[in-house]
């Protein structure tokens, strides 16, 4: 597990007194005496963000909200449906009108779309209304767990190897300003929501 620069922000803007941990300035249990109201999870497709948010959020008893779910609902399509028909400029549109909307509440698990943070005001409100957490994976894992690419729109038409490539490039400087970075790639869901929990300090 690695502590983005943004977390250390994050937990002076919380007025959270620092201790040493793990190379990182934090109290023996952060965040308990102030805990997110909200935590998300980004990064890239299949780095098991919905696994891994639904079960955080029972572990925690929060609210467990799909970025992606809440879009299909609102406009009654498939992602690569809304994909299809009105291109990546449409969807993006309707994912930033659903981010918001999501975060007006608290005490939720939000599992956010993979290309969510590439919007400057989208990152903004990720990190000032959430423990935003950026979930990863090699690139061998990620074509593993992609299959053969046909319910990923944005891996069409391409070779999906270099497609995944290019957009990791294109993202990684968003996902570096989460507040913390794992590592998905040889770790079971519960392993991963193991980490956040050890993140929070808290018990389930």
């Amino acid at each position: 597990m690695f502590f983005a620069p943004a977390l250390c922000e994050w937990v002076r803007s919380e007025a959270i007194e620092p201790t040493k941990h793990m190379g990182l300035q934090q109290p023996d249990r952060p965040w308990r005496r102030k805990t997110p109201q909200n935590i998300a999870l980004t990064g890239f497709m299949a780095v098991g963000k919905s696994a891994v948010g639904a079960r955080l959020a029972r572990r925690l008893k929060r609210r467990f909200v799909d970025l992606d779910r809440v879009i299909e609902k609102a406009a009654g399509l498939k992602v690569r449906q809304i994909f299809s028909q009105t291109g990546e400029p449409g969807f993006r549109k309707l994912e930033k009108e659903a981010l918001a909307q999501i975060l007006g509440q608290e005490r939720q698990v939000i599992a956010t779309g993979g290309g969510v943070v590439m919007d400057e005001e989208n990152l903004r409100l990720l990190r000032e209304k959430t423990l935003l957490i950026c979930l990863t994976a090699s690139t061998k894992v990620l074509l593993k767990r992609t299959g053969n690419g046909v319910k990923r729109p944005l891996l069409k038409g391409t070779s999906r190897k270099e497609r995944i490539e290019e957009l990791l490039r294109q993202r990684e400087k968003k996902y570096a300003q989460a507040h913390a970075l794992i590592d998905t790639s040889d770790l079971t869901v519960d392993q991963v929501v193991d980490k956040i929990i050890e993140l929070l300090n808290m018990e389930s």
